[in-house]
This record gives structure tokens, C-alpha cells and sequence, in this order.
């Protein structure tokens, strides 16, 4: 059985166990926290040396690390990998856009104000992701106004990455009120068949 190493509260744990629940993947998951210092944890260590998470055991001594890897290694041959060319290049694209645009001010504007609890402290940092992160979601929003996923008519993969830290943009102080192509979108990502909430806590 696959097992996954990770964290349920961590958007980038979390889009992994949202694919596998929507593809019906049977699993077994492994709580590992790295605010517990678990990644840093030498038998950790030895399965991923980068001590990150989320990390997928394929078998006994083989791992993968990387959330998005995962999900194409997960979903390739599915519905969420496109057949189309260039419509799977374009969900490449969104997919690099989420952890190079989108995952390194929202996620992190997150973590420092619900996990951290150092909004104050961190005031002028997080005003520095806000304006990165902002434009981040101003894209998104552009993209999907008069579209009902980000590649095509189906849900894909670019969808699962870029919904896991969106739907909780709230929590590291973005307003997504005034973004309703957005908001739209995360209802329908919600909506799909064996959809699973992140857990709060």
C-alpha cells in the first residue's frame, strides 16, 4: 500500500491527499509535523534527505518527495492529466506557477500568521508577501473569469496545486471577497466527486 509521510494542514501535504481522495487511491497516511521538528528527525532524514514533506513511500526503501511530482506521478493516465499537448503543458504551467508565484507569499504569509502567530512581529515581511501574493491571485482571477477550471472543461492537476493554498488564502491575510471568478472556482473544485476538507487542525 502507498503510504504518505506528512502533515493534513499544510496545503502542500493536503493537494496530495485531495488527488489520491478524488482518484480513490487506498493509502496509508503518516502524520509527520515539521513545526514538531519530525523532518528533522534522523530515520526522516534517511527517506528524504531534504527533510521536507509531503513524501509518497511507493514501496519499502523507494520514496518520492515533492507535492507536485507526486501528483503527476499519482494521476498520470487519469482524467486530471490532460491527453491533449499542449493542454498538459499548460497545466505544467499553472503548476509551476503555484510554487514559484503563488505557494511562496500565500503559504507563507499562512504559516507565519496561524502557525507562527508572529503577525505582529513579522508585520513588515508579511506586507512584502501581501503585494506578491496579491498579484499572484489577481492573475488567477484574470485567468478564470469565464472559465470553470484552469485547463479545459475538466478538473486538473493545475487546479488540485494552486486550490490547496487558495481556499486557506484567508488565513495569511488575503481577501478574496473582491475576487468571485476565484471564489467560483474553489466552490466547484469543492463540489467534485470524493472531495475531502483540510483539516482545521
Amino acid at each position: 500500500m502507498l503510504k504518505v509521510y506528512g502533515d493534513l494542514t499544510s496545503g502542500n501535504c493536503y493537494k496530495v491527499e485531495l488527488l489520491m481522495a478524488l482518484l480513490q487511491i487506498t493509502h496509508q497516511w503518516v502524520p509527520v509535523s515539521a513545526l514538531a521538528g519530525d523532518t528533522r528527525d534522523p530515520a526522516f532524514l534517511a527517506k528524504n534527505p531534504t527533510g521536507k514533506i509531503p513524501l509518497l513511500e511507493i514501496e519499502p526503501d523507494l520514496y518520492l518527495p515533492e507535492s507536485n511530482a507526486i501528483l503527476w506521478y499519482l494521476a498520470e493516465g487519469t482524467t486530471f492529466v490532460p491527453e491533449d499537448r499542449l493542454e498538459c503543458a499548460r497545466m505544467l504551467q499553472w503548476m509551476f506557477f503555484e510554487q514559484y508565484s503563488h505557494e511562496p507569499y500565500i503559504a507563507v504569509s499562512r504559516f507565519i500568521i496561524r502557525f507562527q502567530k508572529a503577525g505582529e512581529a513579522e508585520a513588515e515581511r508579511l506586507a512584502g508577501l501581501k503585494v506578491k501574493g496579491e498579484t499572484a491571485l489577481g492573475v488567477m482571477e484574470q485567468h478564470l473569469r469565464g472559465r470553470e477550471f484552469f485547463v479545459g472543461a475538466q478538473a486538473s492537476l493545475a487546479d488540485v496545486a494552486l486550490y490547496a493554498y487558495t481556499h486557506v488564502a484567508h488565513e495569511g491575510g488575503f481577501d478574496l471577497s473582491s475576487a468571485p471568478a476565484i471564489q467560483g472556482w474553489i466552490t466547484r473544485v469543492a463540489a467534485l466527486p470524493g472531495y475531502v476538507p483540510m483539516p482545521e487542525s
